[in-house]
């Protein structure tokens, strides 16, 4: 199939569940949401294809999850993580949810395994999607690989299982719709730029990462006044919590950088919320999710490590990915023991400051790339700036790419050329509509 032709699922026979595993914000944006969309795209009938999306545990959750995913078009029900495992033991979620007798459970972020114990208890078909390697090959029914290494690396015997769909995140796009009448409401003259400020959603990546970027926006603003900037807002975060982070009498992390101001929350009719600093820097913020429409029109965008640099890289955005490592014990995300260790309530931030010392200096010496883009190329193709960062030559940086259209359409054409094509989640749709209808 691979287009939005409706299937003909359910002709005279009861309908199927499908069961997504998940469990990061990222996930949720780039996995599941278009995967929910190519699917609904085929079946829009809950009662040939009902969808429940059930969420598991993950360092990189800000807790907001579960209201992310009940929010995407097409989802029917939605369980959080801090129900998954007595699910995973029991097999009765927290309001004992019914299983129709024909289904498939979606493997879309999360352990591998845990598709391969529900699709056991539920007796229904079972699909991962493989991003980098894929488990469990005997035990599943069929494998959507986004390169062909993950095929040829799989054993013989089940090699069948697997077909190539490429990148999910490729299928990140803008509307149409949405862009009509985006400089307007942004408010933009002809002759401004708009920067994009992506600076985290958890509270220890808001707490430095905030401050941080309004201060090198505030540098920036003086050197090259045209520009415009605008802050995407993480789903479901409160505006009084966010301006909180940029606050120096609520967050002692302004002090960490050279430069920052407090910078408060201003509301009025007919525009864009802002947060303005006495110096008269505003950043416009963005509250509609995805924000698709407004990241594909920044000139260049200011932003933290996780699954924004992805969206920015399927969007085709210059960036430059910011790690500042003036406070080591906000560094919680890594996978395994060090992110457990991290995340212990009061020893976290001591495990953190010396997991993350000895990680940077693997970082140092190896050059360990953390953008997505950087990691689909093998290659540093956007900027990766590590260290105890100043907003001042972050803006140096910034402004020498605005000041260079060349160099950022360069920046542009690589992102293009590793995205890769569109259309993983369509071809993702019809394997697992596929295998619904090939029920036992």
């Amino acid at each position: 199939m691979g287009n939005d032709t409706k299937t003909p699922l359910g002709d005279g026979s009861p309908g199927i569940d499908l069961l997504i595993l998940s469990n990061g914000p990222g996930e949720i944006s780039t996995w599941v949401r278009p995967v929910v969309q190519a699917l609904r795209a085929r079946v829009d009938d809950p009662d040939l294809l009902r969808i429940s999306v059930v969420l598991s545990p993950c360092t990189n959750a800000s807790g907001r999850e579960a209201a992310m995913a009940a929010q995407i078009p097409g989802v029917d029900r939605v369980q959080g993580a801090a129900h998954f495992f007595p699910f995973l033991l029991a097999g009765k979620t927290a309001e004992n949810w019914d299983w129709r007798p024909q289904g498939v459970v979606l493997f879309l972020g999360g352990d591998q395994v845990y598709p391969v114990i529900l699709g056991r208890r539920l007796g229904y078909r079972t699909v991962i999607y493989a991003e980098w390697e894929a488990r469990w090959h005997r035990w599943v029914d069929g494998i959507a690989c986004m390169t062909p290494n993950i095929v040829e690396a799989a054993p013989a015997p089940f090699r069948h299982k697997c077909q190539v769909i490429g990148d999910l995140m490729a299928d990140v796009a803008p509307s149409t719709a949405g862009l009509a009448n985006l400089r307007d409401t942004l408010n933009l003259q002809p002759d401004e730029v708009l920067v994009g400020i992506m600076p985290g959603s958890k509270a220890n990546k808001l707490s430095v990462g905030l401050p941080f970027c309004l201060a090198t926006a505030e540098a920036i603003r003086r050197q090259y006044p045209q520009a415009r900037f605008v802050i995407p807002v993480a789903p479901l975060l409160p505006l009084e919590t966010l301006a909180q982070f940029a606050d120096a009498h609520q967050n002692p992390d302004t002090q960490l950088f050279e430069g920052c101001t407090t910078a408060e929350l201003v509301v009025a009719p007919d525009r864009l919320p802002v947060l303005r600093n006495a110096n008269g820097l505003e950043v416009m913020l963005w509250q509609p999710h995805p924000a698709y429409e407004v990241m594909s029109q920044f000139q260049l965008c200011i932003t933290t490590v996780g699954a924004n640099t992805a969206e920015l890289g399927a969007l085709g955005v210059p960036m430059m990915v910011l790690l500042p490592t003036q406070k080591l014990s906000v560094m919680k995300a890594w996978d395994g023991i060090p992110g457990l260790l991290a995340n212990l309530p009061l020893v976290g931030d001591a495990f953190a400051k010396g997991i993350n010392t000895v990680i940077l200096r693997q970082i140092y010496k190896e050059g360990r790339l953390f953008a997505w883009p950087n990691l689909w190329a093998k290659a540093e193709i956007v900027p990766e700036l590590i260290g105890p960062l100043r907003p001042q030559a972050v803006a140096d940086q910034a402004v020498g790419y605005l000041t260079q259209p060349h160099t950022l359409a360069a920046i542009r054409e690589n992102l293009r050329a590793v995205r890769g094509p569109a259309g993983a989640a369509a071809r993702l749709a019809d394997i697992v509509l596929a295998l619904a209808q090939d029920h036992p």
